[in-house]
C-alpha cells in the first residue's frame, strides 16, 4: 500500500484521538510510542512499514500543531458550533475539527481541500452525522477567515 496525505491525515486522527482520551506529557514519546505500536501491527498483517520522511513529518506536524494550541483551538471550535458544547462532541468529532481548523490557519493547503479531507475523515471514522457537524463546523470558520 502507497501512503498517501490522506493516510497521514488519518494517522494523525488516530493520535490525536488517543491524546484527547489520554493527555501525553511528552508529545514526542506518545508519537514515538504511537508508530511503533503502528509498525508491530503491520508487521503481523505482513503489510509495509506505515510511515516514513515526508508523510510521518506530514502527520507528526499536525498532532504537534494541535497539541500545541489545543486551547485556542477548541476556543475557535466552539464559537462556531451552534447549539452545541465542544465536549458534547464525540472524541473523533473534536480531533477531526481540531486538525481541520489547525490546518486553516497554519497551512497553505485550499480551504475546500481541508474541509473534503476533515468530511471523508469524519464519515470514515465515524459517520453520517459526524461529516455534517464537522463540514458546518469548517465551513463556518473557512468562511470567517476571508
Amino acid at each position: 500500500m502507497m501512503a498517501t496525505r490522506r493516510q497521514a491525515r488519518e494517522w494523525a486522527i488516530q493520535m490525536l484521538t488517543a491524546a484527547d482520551l489520554n493527555p501525553p506529557l511528552d508529545v514526542g514519546e506518545f508519537m514515538a510510542s504511537y508508530w511503533e505500536q503502528i509498525l508491530d501491527l503491520d508487521e503481523e498483517d505482513g503489510g509495509p512499514q506505515p510511515a516514513r520522511g515526508k508523510l510521518k513529518a506530514f502527520a507528526e506536524e499536525r498532532v504537534v500543531g494541535v497539541l500545541g494550541s489545543l486551547q485556542e483551538i477548541d476556543a475557535l471550535i466552539s464559537s462556531f458550533l451552534v447549539g452545541w458544547d465542544l465536549y458534547r462532541l464525540g472524541t473523533i468529532e473534536r480531533a477531526v475539527l481540531r486538525l481541520g481548523v489547525w490546518e486553516m490557519k497554519n497551512t497553505d493547503v485550499p480551504k475546500a481541500v481541508v474541509i473534503n479531507e476533515a468530511v471523508d475523515l469524519a464519515n470514515w471514522f465515524s459517520g453520517a452525522k459526524t461529516r455534517t457537524i464537522v463540514n458546518g463546523v469548517l465551513d463556518r470558520y473557512a468562511k470567517s477567515l476571508q
